[in-house]
């Protein structure tokens, strides 16, 4: 006879990371990044000071890095990783 307990395996989060930005775009106060597996997410401008506070035009300079791994957008000096936003991270809480 066995007696052994076996302890259920701890869950983690999952975190794609073959998940890459294409897009970038912009409505009142949300921030949509298009990936290219299909997916879009969707964040309030709120969550990132500099870019609540940055002219439409500044928004639209964003600048994608590493094939889509990174957003920058130089003219407010704010960078962004879509791993983070696709962890649900906001700038206020990390």
């Amino acid at each position: 006879m066995n007696t052994l307990v076996r302890s259920k395996p701890k869950l983690r989060s999952y975190v794609p990371t073959t998940a890459l930005a294409k897009t970038v775009e912009f409505d009142d106060d949300m921030m949509h990044v298009f990936l290219t597996d299909g997916r879009i997410i969707s964040v309030p401008t709120v969550w990132f000071a500099l870019l609540h506070e940055a002219t439409p035009e500044q928004r639209e300079r964003c600048e994608i890095g590493g094939g889509g791994v990174s957003l920058h957008w130089p003219e407010i000096d704010e960078d962004l990783s879509v791993a983070n936003l696709m962890a649900g991270v906001d700038r206020q809480s990390a």
